[in-house]
């Protein structure tokens, strides 16, 4: 049996396997759990002969060579496939090293995780990793030829994806700097840096500051020439025609050479030089006519002179080439078209602006350049001879450059610079012609035959001579001057229970100190406050929805454990990470068992706090408090018993905590800070807890307040806001939403697990009613156990009960559920006359209300909680 992928996955963020994007590839290895490498003969001789790049693998020993130490005393293919699929990453230019295997649970699979930078290639090299080891191992596939699928499946994708030398540059000064970095379209290079507000955007290398005015002034060469002339700067005498007859004219007022050129071409396409005569100017009219959109050729005086191009970012020189055009080096003993082809063999050289060189082509204008030298492909230029092949040094025709950064005279610095200015451009690519750039235009004949936007970077990032120019830096700088945000504050939310409500008092605080927040929850994304999409938004692509969305200056990200199981988060880093409880839910599902397991998953967020952030911990659950260990940022306690022996601890370190203190005016929520205590507000003075008795939304109060204060928010910007959050439909959907119905109380809520129903439990000892009559439910993905356990639980505490289902039955079949719901509850010794099986959600709710009187409570347990509260209000949401 040859080793198989199960499944794979793509975490995007940090995840429960690592703090960074990866793949995550079930792999059954099948037999070979009997063999480890030091056992297959020739496998350790082959592997290291296909991939010698495996020799600077350091894995668990911590130097180079530790990874085919490993493989000498033998370890598992599950660990080879992690090794063999970052190598073939790195043999693409991305930069990756990390990874883990672990055992599946299941004899023989395991969980392979490694890094990616570019998604597609890290699944094509895990699946070639897969092949190749199975090529080894079984000859699985006897045609199999490994360099080729290499190329194809892997390099090829990873060079049709990869970033542009230009865009390159920028993101990787951003990922340096720490300022988030979004690819906004996956086939090319529009980036987002920064969030929300905070954002910025480059396209290749114009950007969200490049003034759409200044483009178009670039883009037309005439007038970029006029406005030039006209304050001085050196330039080419010019003239606009649309016939040959008007480019002759005007070439024989000027005085031959002329250059012809499209008006409003780009990277060197049509540009004719040198031309000499009539002949020449009506030959070459067709090619500069056919690169212009509306037919506009200008004639320009010819300038005599080695090709500059200089860069100014922000008004400020930056770098300088010499661009050489494309060209080949006799040897005496092959053709001008041979040495082509070697040239071409380059690794550097790629199709287009893939690489930092482009491939030569053989077009008219190669021949003619040759016919220029009385060359042609088939002659045998002498060694050492210079043969060009292009009329210009474009790098996208195949030229080469040489940095002449440091050369550059003071006078033509500033010549550039005013020439950017006059266009506009915030970054600009100069086509100076002179001589020696190294000596003042001044001096020497010399002009600016071109200002550009959206210049190149790679002759300057990737030069074939001379030092590599970090320009990259000089756009981030201007981006994001020294001292300005790029990230928005995000405050991630994550537990069993109390998720949503935390996240809406986080959010509504924020809300009154001014901020405008984007907030993701199970019930939709809001911004400002306003509902933009509804349903379950709190996984990983609704964060990045909120996170790119420019009108916010605050994130709230409610975090789920699906979503961290599916993608990992949606964010590479949080401000505040809030933990609000970590109880029985959703065990059994996607591999979490139990509550550690689960705990585990939760305590992803935490462990992504920024360096100077904070983490708030439920002190009153032991899963959370284990959490401390991990945690990063300022620990950040909060509890409903001040005398909790965690507070007491963390107070004795000088830590912070919110807890819930006892006074003779009632229960006031305190935060206390390095021992000194602060009065916030008194619990019944919010109205969400219904003047203390909701105690979750206490607790939930109290977690907001301590990331908030963790935010350096003003007191008193919580205290307005708590004392103003209510458990309203319209503040809390299907939260704790207390209802008049023609007289009767009703309870709307989303309470669908243990923990939640004991909350609900103590909620309804409290209110003192006649008599109590639920409407309950439990998603039929819950365990066997967990249903029963909930039954139990409702049967010992409503006087009545309507039991439901939810209208996807998860995998069961329709009305399972309601009938362990109905055995537990009976087992727990409620009569049969007061438990109703009615499935279906909104007629379950009719009759829950149908049997209450007045002064009784009736509580409804809702998955459609706004079908339900529109049925009851008759008010539409």
């Amino acid at each position: 049996m040859t080793l198989e992928i199960r499944s794979t996955t793509i975490f995007r963020g940090p995840n429960i396997w690592a703090r960074m994007p990866a793949i995550l590839m079930e792999t059954d290895i099948g037999e070979l759990e009997e063999r480890p490498t030091n056992k297959i003969p020739g496998f350790y001789e082959h592997l290291t002969e296909q991939l010698p790049g495996l020799y600077e693998h350091s894995c668990s020993i911590g130097k180079p060579g530790g990874f085919l130490q490993r493989l000498r005393e033998g370890t598992w293919m599950g660990h080879v496939v992690e090794h063999v699929a970052l190598e073939l990453q790195k043999l693409t230019g991305a930069e990756v090293s990390r990874g883990k295997t672990r055992g599946a649970g299941e004899r023989g699979v395991y969980n392979v995780v490694y890094a990616y930078t570019q998604e597609d290639v890290g699944i094509a090299a895990g699946k070639l990793a897969v092949r190749l080891i199975n090529h080894i191992i079984y000859d699985a596939e006897p045609e199999f030829d490994f360099v080729a699928e290499l190329e194809d499946k892997v390099i090829r994708v990873a060079e049709r994806l990869a970033f542009g030398p230009s865009t390159g540059a920028i993101v990787s000064e951003a990922e340096r700097r720490g300022i988030p970095v979004l690819r906004l379209d996956p086939r090319r290079s529009l980036v987002q840096l920064g969030h929300g507000a905070y954002q910025k955007r480059v396209w290749a290398t114009v950007t969200s500051e490049t003034a759409n005015i200044s483009v178009d002034v670039a883009g037309n060469k005439e007038l970029t020439n006029r406005l030039l002339h006209e304050i001085g700067i050196p330039v080419p005498r010019a003239a606009v025609v649309r016939s040959a007859d008007d480019a002759v004219q005007a070439a024989r007022r000027m005085s031959y050479p002329v250059v012809l050129k499209p008006l409003d071409g780009n990277h060197g396409r049509g540009v004719m030089i040198d031309l000499p005569d009539e002949t020449a100017v009506r030959e070459a009219f067709p090619v500069a006519k056919r690169e212009s959109r509306d037919g506009v050729v200008i004639v320009e005086t010819f300038i005599p002179g080695k090709d500059y191009r200089i860069l100014v970012v922000n008004n400020q020189v930056v770098a300088v080439a010499e661009r050489v055009p494309a060209h080949v080096i006799g040897d005496g003993k092959r053709t001008v078209a041979e040495l082509i082809e070697i040239t071409n063999q380059d690794p550097r050289r790629g199709v287009g602006h893939e690489k930092i060189l482009t491939r030569i082509t053989v077009d008219g204008q190669t021949r003619d350049v040759l016919a220029k030298q009385d060359f042609t492909l088939d002659t045998v230029p002498a060694e050492g001879l210079f043969v060009q092949l292009k009329l210009t040094g474009n790098m996208s025709t195949g030229g080469t450059s040489i940095d002449r950064t440091d050369d550059i005279h003071s006078d033509n610095v500033e010549i550039a610079r005013q020439a950017a200015m006059v266009v506009g451009l915030d970054v600009a690519g100069i086509d100076f012609i002179t001589p020696d750039i190294a000596r003042s235009v001044r001096e020497q004949r010399g002009a600016i035959v071109e200002v550009n936007a959206g210049p190149g970077f790679r002759m300057h990032t990737h030069p074939t001579e001379g030092h590599p120019r970090h320009v990259g830096r000089a756009v981030i700088d201007m981006l994001f001057p020294p001292g300005s945000p790029s990230r928005v504050p995000i405050v991630a939310v994550t537990g069993t229970n109390g998720k949503t409500t935390t996240s809406r008092m986080i959010a509504h605080i924020m809300k009154t100190a001014g901020k405008k927040v984007g907030m993701t929850t199970t019930d939709g994304i809001y911004v400002d406050a306003t509902q933009i999409a509804s349903g379950d938004m709190s996984g990983p692509t609704s964060a990045q929805m909120v996170l790119k969305n420019p009108a916010i200056d605050y994130a709230v990200l409610e975090t789920a454990r699906g979503g961290i199981l599916r993608s990992g988060l949606g964010f590479d880093r949080c401000d505040v990470a809030v933990v609000t409880n970590v109880s029985a839910d959703h065990l059994g599902l996607r591999g979490i068992n139990t509550l550690s397991e689960l705990a585990k998953v939760k305590e992803v967020v935490p462990q992504s706090v920024l360096p100077n952030g904070a983490s708030v911990l439920n002190a009153d659950n032991p899963y959370t408090v284990e959490m401390a260990r991990v945690a990063r940022g300022e620990i950040i306690f909060f509890s409903m018993d001040e005398e909790s022996p965690v507070i007491r601890d963390h107070l004795r370190e000088r830590g912070k905590a919110v807890v819930l203190r006892p006074t003779r005016h009632g229960e006031m929520l305190t935060l206390i800070e390095h021992r000194r205590d602060t009065s916030l507000l008194l619990a019944e003075e919010i109205p969400a807890t219904m003047e203390g008795r909701v105690r979750v939304n206490i607790q939930n109060a109290m977690a907001a307040a301590a990331a908030t204060f963790a935010q350096d928010v003003q007191l008193e910007y919580i205290r307005n806001a708590l004392r103003t959050f209510t458990s309203t439909f319209y503040q809390t959907p299907g939260r704790f939403n207390l209802l008049e119905i023609d007289g009767r109380k009703v309870l709307l809520d989303y309470c669908h697990n243990v923990a939640g129903l004991e909350s609900m439990a103590d909620f309804v000892k409290r209110m003192n009613a006649d008599r109590t009559i639920a409407m309950i439910a439990i998603p039929g993905d819950r365990s066997d156990e967990d249903i029963t356990a909930f039954g139990r639980l409702a049967g010992g505490t409503f006087d009545t009960i309507v039991i439901r289902e939810d209208v996807n039955p998860r995998g069961r079949k329709r009305g399972e559920v309601a009938g362990l719901l109905q055995e537990a509850i009976a087992a727990g010794g409620l009569a049969d006359g007061n438990v109703q099986v009615v499935l279906d959600e909104l007629e379950a709710a009719r009759a829950a209300i149908g049997q209450a009187q007045r002064n009784d409570l009736v509580i409804l347990l809702a998955d459609r909680p706004a079908a339900v509260f529109e049925q009851l209000t008759g008010r539409p949401i």
